[in-house]
Order: structure tokens, then C-alpha cells, then sequence
């Protein structure tokens, strides 16, 4: 019989590494008879409380009890007509996946058998950033106008004035907003309170958007199916297992891994095409109601597999978040207001409960490299904080580089970034944009230099201003694009200064140069 082999612990420190001879000591004065005062240099006393005191952090508004684990999608089907998402695309390909499976109104420390929705978090660590699916376990949802996303949440918790939850209060919300009655009949069915969490089903509700390289695009439902078949309990057998195992979902996905019996989910899509939409019986960006199987079968594109619990719950599952505007390419919004709303209210939430550089947290950095420096600094803030790259757009101190597919649907450089999509104005369909500056930009700032004219030094005061702080930039080809911009307002003002500023250049001679009053 082989024994397993415990590493060596660590020696003991202090949070920054000071060594110590024990840990339960503190340093006092004592009495002499039998009690003593605690002094202000007992650092390993005060840091362990003060710290015990913020080991919490704020727990989620929704979905606050989960079970979680790590594992592996892999494609199985040809999609390649629907989308280049490269995780989706190629037979074999696998992706590292994190995935939370969490009631949704409930606390932190609530039982897991309630009748309740669950969601299905899911971040996919592909070789072109995290993408993130936030499902549920049931096909449809309770509304479909965001501005009631809040309401319907504060309905089906407790309530206000007691503390306690409240049927009054959830019937009130739900008789009185009746598209809900589909996601009702849901939650009230057998599939309302899962056996556990291997055995839900999870259904994005939202419509996505699939694309290609070559401008063709389609519109998707996604389907997870567990292979360990959809299982539920009554709510008397709910309620006993409440009381008597309240973690009964955590702990059974946990023994399921730990025992080698990986639970899977089989990856599927329901498609329709841009030309097809008129012809279907529902509103397609409807969350309340989903697309008829029979018009609109699925298709299989992979299974997932979970296979690897956390090591340390609070690092990997706990500040794990879960964004739907994580989106890699091949895959878009869609004109779904729910998704849209929840693009913003997903990664906001995320920066309230872990702070604004939460993608910096190992259970959620990406495995592609990331270089973002127009974001930076902030509060905990551990990473290099890319050195002294240019913080700001435009720069050519030091281009940034830009990855954008070729109709090839392969990814090449591409200097300037992504090509906005030129549209009829109008159209009503989104475009990536950024505005093109043109001769317009110019006409009032060359009007605003012959008003200058009419008063007596303005022109002059304005030149010798504009020269003053100029005359700083060390680099030529800066100085030489800035006199160009200003002949372009007008050619007396570009020329004049551009001789004030070299001019006072050569006669530095090594001395430091005026500063302007705000530096």
C-alpha cells in the first residue's frame, strides 16, 4: 500500500515575510497576577485582527451560494460555417474552463434544495481572451425589459420591512409584470428544485451573435445538456435536506470529482439567419420565450467536462466573476436588451465586490497575454502596470500593435485596428466606430485665430504660450507634426510658431526651460 508523500510546510512569517518562532503570541505586560496589557507592538496580534476583520468581502447581490469547479470544453462538430471563434473552431481543440453553478436569490449562506433558478457561470480561457457565458438552468427568464432586472430580484428576496422573504411581495411583482409566466411554470415545475447541480441543464436565454471574417453572421441560442440526465426533488424531500445537509449541491459535485466521476455537459446551438428572422414566431431577442425545436434543432458543437475541484475555494470560486460582455471573436451582442444591460451590470458588480482590477485575479486573468495600458493603476493594482508605455490613444512614442481577421478568417497585424464598418446612416445597425478628423475640425479654431487678430498682443500671447510649453518636447518629429497642425489653422500661425520654438531651442545651451504655470 503506497503513501502519499505530504510536502514540507513553509517556515512561518508575518504577512511581509518577517520570520517568527511562534504564532499564537502576543507581547504584553503583565500583572503578575494572572493578567497582563497588551501593547501596540504586538504587530502579530494586531495584523492577525485586523485582518480577520476584513476577510469578507461583499457577497454577490444575486447568485451568492454556488458550487464550482474547473475542467476542460472540447469541440466535437464542424461549426466553422458559423462562426471563427477559435475556441469553437477545430475537431480536438480544448479550452480550460472555470464554471459556477449557484442559486440565484438566496444568501451566501443559504441551503442549496430550494426551489429557485440557477444560474451557470462559465469562463472559457481561450488563446484569444476569457470568454464568459452566463446562463441559467432554465430556457426562458421572468422579463425581458432590463429596468425590471432589479425589481424582479428585490421581489424574490426578503422583504424590506421584516427581514423575512415575502410571497406578498413576490406575487405582487409577478401578477402585476405577467410575461413572467412562462419562467413560473419553470421554476414551479419539477426542474425548480435540482437534485444537484450535475443534473441542470443550461440555456443562455439571450441571443448571441456568431460571425465570420467574411461579414456573414447568424443568431444563437446556446444549449449545455447534462449527460447525467436532468433530476429533481419534491419540495418535501428539499426541505429535509435543507435542514439536514444544507451544502448537499456543493458537496455532491466535490465527491463526484474527487471519485473520478466527472459530470459533462454536451454544447449545442440553435441557429437562425439575419433573412430568416421575419419568418419567425417570436420575438428572437426575447428572453421570456424560446425558439420552437422543430423550426430550429439544435446542432452539437462540443461537451464539457469538469474534472478538477478548487484548491482553495475562496481564491478560484469566491472572486471568480463572470461577465457576458466578455466576448471573443467570432462571437457579438445581438439586439438583445437584456444581454445589453447585462454587459454593463455584470463587470460593474465585479468592480464593487473585488475592486476595479479584478481581471487581474489569477481564478480570472486570461492565459492569452493581455496589454491594455489606456487601463491602469487603481486600487490593488499587482502587476507591473506596463512600465512606462503611454497611457493614452494615438500615441507614435510607441505604436500599439493591432490583431484584426482576414477574409481568410485567419488573424493578422493590423496597424491601424479594426476597419469601422461603413453604414447607411440611419440603418439602425450598430457599427465600430471612431470619428475621422477632416478640414471641419479646423474652421472654427481659424476663425477663433483672426479674433485674436482684432485684439491688441492676443495672437502674439497665444504663439509664445504655445512655444513656452512646446519647447519641452525633446522629440523632433512631435515638434514638426504640432507646427504642422497649427499651419493647418493658419500658415502665419504654424510658421511663427514653429521659428519662436526652435529659435529658443538653440539658445537653451543646457539651461533648464521655462515652465508653464500649471506644471
Amino acid at each position: 500500500m503506497g503513501t502519499d508523500t505530504i510536502p514540507e510546510t513553509p517556515y512561518y512569517t508575518l504577512a511581509e515575510g518577517q520570520p517568527l518562532p511562534r504564532n499564537d503570541t502576543s507581547n504584553q505586560i503583565r500583572t503578575g497576577s494572572g493578567g497582563g496589557f497588551v501593547l501596540l507592538t504586538s504587530t502579530q496580534l494586531i495584523e492577525n485582527l485586523a485582518h480577520f476583520a476584513r476577510e469578507r468581502i461583499p457577497e454577490r447581490s444575486v447568485h451568492a451560494k454556488a458550487a464550482g469547479a474547473r475542467g476542460y470544453f472540447e469541440v466535437t462538430e464542424d461549426i466553422s460555417d458559423l462562426t471563427d471563434a477559435d475556441f469553437l473552431t477545430g475537431i480536438g481543440k480544448k479550452t480550460d474552463v472555470l464554471v459556477r453553478i449557484s442559486t440565484v436569490a438566496p444568501e451566501r449562506g443559504a441551503a442549496d434544495t430550494v426551489r429557485d433558478f440557477r444560474g451557470f457561470a462559465m469562463k472559457f480561457k481561450t488563446n484569444q481572451g476569457n470568454q464568459d457565458f452566463v446562463f441559467n438552468n432554465q430556457p426562458v427568464f421572468f422579463v425581458r425589459d432590463p429596468t425590471k432586472f432589479p425589481s424582479l430580484n428585490r421581489s424574490h428576496k426578503k422583504d424590506p420591512k421584516t427581514n423575512v422573504p415575502s410571497s406578498d411581495m413576490f406575487w405582487d411583482f409577478h401578477v402585476n409584470n405577467q410575461e413572467s409566466v412562462h419562467a413560473l411554470m419553470f421554476l414551479f415545475g419539477d426542474r425548480g428544485l435540482p437534485s444537484s447541480v450535475r443534473h441542470v441543464n443550461a440555456y443562455s436565454g439571450n441571443t448571441y451573435k456568431f460571425t465570420k471574417s467574411d461579414g456573414s453572421y447568424c443568431y444563437v441560442r446556446i444549449h449545455f445538456l447534462t449527460n447525467q440526465g436532468v433530476h429533481h426533488y419534491t419540495d418535501a424531500e428539499g426541505a429535509e435536506l435543507a435542514g439536514a445537509e444544507p451544502d448537499r449541491h456543493l458537496e455532491d459535485l466535490q465527491t463526484a470529482i474527487r471519485s473520478g466521476d466527472f459530470p459533462s455537459w454536451d454544447m449545442y446551438v440553435q441557429v437562425i439567419r439575419p433573412e430568416d428572422i421575419a419568418y419567425a414566431p417570436v420575438d428572437i431577442f426575447d428572453m421570456t420565450k424560446t425558439w420552437p425545436l422543430s423550426k430550429y434543432p439544435r446542432r452539437k458543437i462540443g461537451r464539457m467536462v469538469l474534472d478538477k475541484n478548487p484548491s482553495n475555494w475562496f481564491a478560484e470560486i469566491e472572486q471568480a466573476a463572470f461577465t457576458p460582455s466578455n466576448m471573443v471573436p467570432g462571437i457579438e451582442p445581438s439586439p438583445d436588451p437584456m444581454l445589453q444591460a447585462r454587459m454593463f451590470s455584470y463587470p460593474d458588480a465585479a468592480r464593487y465586490r473585488l475592486g476595479v482590477n479584478y481581471q487581474f485575479l489569477p481564478t480570472n486573468a486570461p492565459k492569452s497575454e493581455v496589454y491594455c495600458p489606456i487601463e491602469r493603476d487603481g486600487f490593488m493594482n499587482f502587476t507591473p502596470n506596463y512600465d512606462g508605455d503611454p497611457n493614452y490613444v494615438g500615441t507614435r512614442l510607441k505604436p500599439v500593435r493591432f490583431i484584426k481577421a482576414g477574409k481568410d478568417g485567419h488573424y493578422h497585424d493590423g496597424a491601424g485596428g479594426t476597419t469601422p464598418r461603413k453604414l447607411d446612416e440611419g440603418s439602425g445597425m450598430p457599427v465600430v466606430f471612431s470619428s475621422e478628423v477632416t478640414d471641419k475640425d479646423f474652421e472654427q479654431a481659424t476663425a477663433l485665430w483672426h479674433v485674436m487678430g482684432k485684439q491688441e498682443g492676443a495672437q502674439e500671447r497665444l504663439v509664445s504660450n504655445l512655444s513656452t510649453h512646446l519647447r519641452a518636447a525633446q522629440t523632433k518629429w512631435i515638434r514638426d507634426e504640432a507646427y504642422a497642425m497649427f499651419r493647418h489653422v493658419h500658415k502665419k500661425l504654424g510658421e511663427t510658431l514653429e521659428a519662436a520654438t526652435e529659435a529658443a531651442i538653440k539658445a537653451k545651451h543646457g539651461h533648464d526651460v521655462h515652465k508653464m504655470a500649471w506644471h
